[in-house]
């Protein structure tokens, strides 16, 4: 029996380097990534995501703003973030931007909303680390009625409440709605109470350590008489014609994205073994599209999953260089995936 997957492309608008290795403007990278989305379109990818991020290094801070750009340029791909950091925005006014997006686009938003993994939004926008979990919790669970209902009746800590609300524009069709988790039994558990569609965010190790997270999800859907809903999992990689292309692409981004990350929290330095262990045998897809293809489609059956997002971007590689990753991820990774899940 063939398995059903949705193929789909995710970033965060990653600052890029000119030919003399400069950083390029935060304005011409986000043109950029409207025009990475059109060639995803054209190429047949299911999905574009951008993650909303608040510093220097990540050029998206707006993506439903972006999304609508790219809408009126597509036809077809869907719409979303990855992720809308909901913990520190106000679930009325993402509901909105998305119903709007929805209406525009025909039906193709689709939002991915989690606490994010980086915390520079929390001080921007008034927000207290110490509530963290308290902020996630509620306007998660705000977020999902106003998608779910036409008129909410709403109250907790962290904003004022809502009682027989309708909020304008209402969604003519329904919206799925995903939630990013990164790897907490408690988020697995939230996403099935209140309904939504599971995102897992695998960025190290072995895929198949979160087949017990599948599991539990599927278990908390018949312990809650819930509806199983599409399970997927985003990760990071880089398409290139061959596997040493791919690589040599890659790596140094790699090493400067990760380098930066771990000097701010304090991990060890990244090694160029560190890199090649998570591309042999770990969470980064990085290789030929048949290299690619091949280890996508073993997560996908280990897992058991309905979608697969690629992170294209992982650090300052040049626009041309993500633009034919693009192409080759639409045109040769995605064919195989599913020739490779059809037994073909």
């Amino acid at each position: 029996m063939t398995q059903q997957v949705e193929l789909g492309l995710h970033t965060f608008g990653d600052v890029t380097v000119d030919a003399a290795g400069l950083p390029v403007p935060q304005d011409q990278v986000l043109r950029d990534v409207v025009e990475q989305a059109v060639v995803a379109d054209q190429t047949g990818v299911d999905f574009i995501g951008l993650g909303e991020h608040h510093r220097d290094d990540f050029a998206i801070s707006s993506p439903e703003v972006i999304l609508g750009t790219i809408a009126g340029r597509t036809s077809r791909i869907r719409l979303g973030t990855a992720v809308t950091v909901l913990s520190t925005d106000d679930p009325v006014r993402v509901f909105q931007r998305f119903s709007t997006l929805h209406a525009l686009s025909g039906g193709r938003a689709e939002p991915i909303v989690g606490r994010g993994s980086f915390t520079e939004s929390y001080g921007l926008f008034g927000h207290d680390m110490a509530d963290y979990d308290t902020l996630f919790e509620e306007k998660l669970d705000l977020f999902a009625k106003l998608v779910k209902e036409e008129r909410v009746t709403w109250s907790g800590q962290t904003r004022t409440g809502l009682k027989d609300q309708v909020v304008y524009p209402p969604l003519a069709q329904p919206m799925p709605v995903w939630v990013g988790v990164g790897g907490s039994p408690e988020s697995v558990v939230r996403v099935v109470r209140q309904d939504l569609q599971l995102m897992l965010a695998i960025i190290g190790g072995d895929p198949k350590r979160f087949v017990p997270y599948v599991d539990l999800y599927n278990r908390a859907v018949e312990q809650m008489g819930r509806t199983a809903r599409p399970v997927g999992v985003h990760s990071p990689g880089h398409v290139a014609a061959t596997d040493a292309e791919a690589q040599e692409q890659a790596w140094p981004a790699y090493k400067e994205m990760y380098g930066r990350i771990g000097r701010e929290r304090g991990w060890s330095p990244v090694t160029k073994a560190s890199f090649l262990s998570e591309v042999n045998h770990g969470s980064s897809y990085v290789g030929s599209p048949e290299t690619v293809a091949k280890k996508i489609a073993a997560t996908v059956k280990a897992l058991n999953l309905q979608r697969f997002d690629l992170k294209y971007t992982t650090g300052p590689i040049p626009h041309a260089v993500q633009m034919e990753g693009v192409r080759l991820y639409g045109e040769k990774v995605i064919p195989m995936v599913r020739d490779i899940l059809s037994g073909r």
